[in-house]
């Protein structure tokens, strides 16, 4: 029997266990291109941002538990970029492959245009070795649109990014 996953509103109380989710990536991954973990209260100033700019900012649990986090954040800073997010989905590694990522992703888009955002873009790192990520944003509707190589460096390595985008009006 599976169990029930339920996407919600990220609130204040949730930054430790969000900041949890974030710090394997930040420490042993490519998916984040950061080299410092932030720590709880920095997630809490980074999420009042997003909220500040009327983006969401999701979590997922599953049995009560801390599965998932996403969030639509500002693509660029420009005025011309305010219809237009990147967004960014993080699962625990005990849920992964098991729809998570796919229920914030949808509720996420669904946020998002509600918000009047016209486009998000995806920006996934090493795209050779994220096939999964590839594959989630693909079936979500986004489209390959270019590939940025060797922009960022991790672990002693040049790393390439795949840009993936998808209209939502």
């Amino acid at each position: 029997m599976s169990a029930t996953i339920r996407v919600r509103a990220a609130v204040p109380e949730d930054s430790m266990a969000i900041a949890a989710i974030y710090a394997p990536h930040v420490l042993n991954g490519v998916t984040s291109f950061e080299v410092e973990v932030p720590d709880s209260a920095e997630i809490s100033r980074r999420r009042a941002g997003i909220l500040e700019l009327g983006l969401p900012y999701l979590v997922a649990e599953i049995d009560g538990e801390f599965a998932g986090y996403a969030y639509a954040g500002q693509f660029r800073p420009r005025a011309a970029y305010r219809f237009t997010v990147e967004n960014s989905v993080y699962v625990a590694e005990r849920f992964q492959r098991r729809g998570v990522a796919r229920l914030l992703m949808q509720e996420l888009i669904a946020q998002s245009a509600s918000a009047g955002i016209r486009q998000m873009i995806a920006v996934i790192a090493e795209p050779s070795s994220s096939t999964a990520s590839v594959m989630l944003h693909r079936s979500l509707g986004f489209e390959e649109v270019g590939v940025l190589r060797g922009v960022g460096e991790k672990f002693g390595r040049a790393l390439d990014v795949l840009l993936m985008q998808r209209s939502l009006s």
